[in-house]
């Protein structure tokens, strides 16, 4: 199994921590390279529902910082540690 796949309980991936440069989407066609800049954590909150219908997903647990400039907010389970 691995170590994306590993982490899909939302637990931080092994050498994911902030300033730690990351794969996001590894191993996909939509792969690209930066930096964690925050990691939010257990504060990610819930989904947001009114009358069963889903208003919005909680929150990504990553923000990091693309090698193209910009910031993408992530699961753990898109990110792996280069």
């Amino acid at each position: 199994m691995s170590e994306v796949a590993a982490n899909e309980d939302g637990s931080a991936p092994a050498g994911v921590t902030i300033t730690a440069r990351v794969r996001v989407f590894p191993g996909s066609d939509r792969e690209v390279h930066g930096v964690v800049v925050d990691d939010f954590g257990d504060s990610i909150g819930i989904p947001v529902e009114i009358g069963g219908n889903r208003i919005a997903g909680p929150a990504r647990r990553w923000a990091v910082m693309l090698d193209d400039d910009n910031l993408m907010f992530v699961d753990s389970h898109d990110l792996e540690a280069e």
